[in-house]
């Protein structure tokens, strides 16, 4: 068995998710990957048994890099104001940071892939926005809200500001480059309309 190398094992990663997001899902084989990471298909099969478990870890490890990011500095105990703020400072940074990882993630949440990769990624930090959430609510900080709804509240808002910026264009095609107190204007009305 040939030794693993951690610098192939990453390119491969990473050239799986510049396909993915150019091409899509379909768009990958792991030929053209093969092609791209400079590497040979047989070495891609040192690292992943076949092109779907490639998907998923990779899905998986992406998963686990956003949450951690988000998580930065963050305390389930924070007040619901001063944690949302917190998790959209870490979020915006993340994905302006990680653009093609957004547009990555993106896909994936609409794809085949997403419930094994949120079931193998979100056990930690699932608990600890619940414990957040569910404290929020019992302080009357937060009104109770189904999950979509809350999050489409919470987090929507912020995704589609750093979409805009990511794609250099607001709603009138006028060049967009987002700015903090758009950030802090987005998320003192989100947070009015998430008071009870």
């Amino acid at each position: 068995m040939r030794p693993r190398d951690q610098s192939k094992e990453e390119a491969i990663r990473q050239k799986a998710v510049e396909i993915i997001v150019k091409d899509g899902f379909d768009g990958l084989s792991m030929h053209k990957l093969a092609r791209a990471a400079g590497v040979s298909p047989a070495t891609i099969y040192i690292y992943f048994r076949h092109r779907d478990d490639l998907i998923l870890q990779v899905g998986v490890s992406e998963e686990l890099k956003m949450f951690e990011a988000s998580l930065k500095g963050f305390n389930p105990d924070m007040s619901f104001e001063e944690g949302l703020r917190v998790q959209w400072m870490n979020r915006a940074r993340y994905f302006l940071d990680n653009p093609q990882q957004m547009h990555f993630m993106e896909q994936l949440r609409y794809s085949r892939f997403n419930d094994e990769i949120w079931r193998q990624a979100k056990s930690g930090f699932s608990d600890i926005m619940s414990r957040f959430v569910h404290k929020a609510i019992r302080n009357g900080e937060l009104v109770k809200l189904p999950l979509e709804v809350f999050w489409s509240v919470a987090y929507a808002p912020l995704y589609q500001l750093v979409k805009f910026h990511v794609n250099g264009r607001g709603m009138q095609r006028n060049t967009f480059v987002l700015k903090e107190e758009d950030i802090n204007l987005t998320l003192s009305l989100v947070l009015k309309g998430l008071k009870p």
